[in-house]
């Protein structure tokens, strides 16, 4: 790591400062919005990288929650296939493709009920054991700086468009403040409880959290909402050169936040191993203090 990390670090600088300058260089202005629209280009990859990051953690809570109990994990494991295949089936059902926001394909659909399953057995193949945990912690405080650019780049643009910072009542406004407070709270316990069951209750904190992403994600098409309606999969249409550079800046977070998590977790493990290492030596001098104590007493 100590040899390709600042390669990749400055390739990823890099990859930001090409990605910003085609934001405010090369995208074209919007025809009604001006230049104010080009805070998307911060605020959806933000927003998309948010949600990913709370999806891993939602998955590595899951596996730690049921990892202790082997008949846990294996009704776990089944429901999981289960959800992809009934998932993949339904997507196509009429019935469901009637319920469907206008623009989102089917077939985009059974690929995300897909991907359930497929990160699921991933994420257990490559962290197993503690390592778990330490996924969870790192993916969810690094999602939480990324939800936090969401809820400041939004007002930003907002302001000259809205003419107000905040819609009240608004509910993907709401929904999105609720999803940072769970995951702000859900860190807060990380770090000042020292209870035995602390993991276990934040894991399901991050399971109840993790609830919250579908609402915020789907409440422009089922909720009357102030916020825009979106120009992809939702109808709507993108100029070409706008949507090239909105995916290659997901493309330059999402490199970036792999790389913030990777050196998180890595000293997550390190503070761990430590702690252990500080723990085992009390209690090896716990125990030869105990086992000196009667020979102090006889020589006495």
């Amino acid at each position: 790591m100590k040899r390709i990390f600042p390669i990749l670090a400055v390739f990823s600088a890099a990859f930001l400062a090409y990605t910003t300058y085609r934001n405010l260089a090369v995208a074209p202005t919007d025809a009604l919005q001006g230049d104010v629209y080009r805070i998307i280009y911060y605020h959806v990859p933000s927003a998309w990288t948010a949600f990913l990051l709370f999806f891993i953690n939602f998955v590595a809570s899951i596996q730690y929650l049921v990892s202790e109990k082997p008949s846990a994990k294996a009704a776990a494991k089944w429901i999981v296939i289960a959800i992809g295949v009934v998932g993949v089936i339904a997507s196509f059902l009429p019935q469901v493709q009637a319920m469907l926001p206008t623009g989102m394909r089917p077939s985009a659909v059974a690929t995300t009920v897909i991907m359930i399953p497929a990160f699921y057995f991933l994420i257990g193949w490559l962290f197993p054991g503690q390592r778990l945990d330490v996924l969870a912690v790192t993916s969810a405080e690094v999602g939480v700086v990324f939800c936090t650019i969401v809820l400041v780049t939004g007002p930003i643009w907002a302001r000259p468009v809205w003419g107000i910072w905040w819609a009240p009542g608004d509910i993907r406004l709401t929904s999105t403040l609720v999803l940072w407070l769970i995951y702000v709270s859900y860190l807060v316990l990380r770090k000042f409880s020292s209870s035995a069951q602390t993991q276990m209750l934040a894991a399901a904190l991050a399971v109840f959290g993790a609830l919250d992403v579908p609402l915020v994600y789907f409440s422009i098409w089922f909720f009357r909402t102030q916020h825009p309606q979106p120009v992809i999969g939702g109808g709507g249409s993108m100029d070409p050169k706008m949507l090239d550079t909105l995916l290659m800046s997901w493309m330059a977070f999402l490199f970036f936040a792999f790389l913030v998590c990777w050196a998180r977790f890595r000293l997550e493990i390190m503070k761990r191993d430590v702690e252990e290492a500080h723990a085992m030596e009390s209690l090896v001098g716990a125990g030869a203090g105990k086992a000196s104590a009667p020979l102090t007493r006889s020589s006495r």
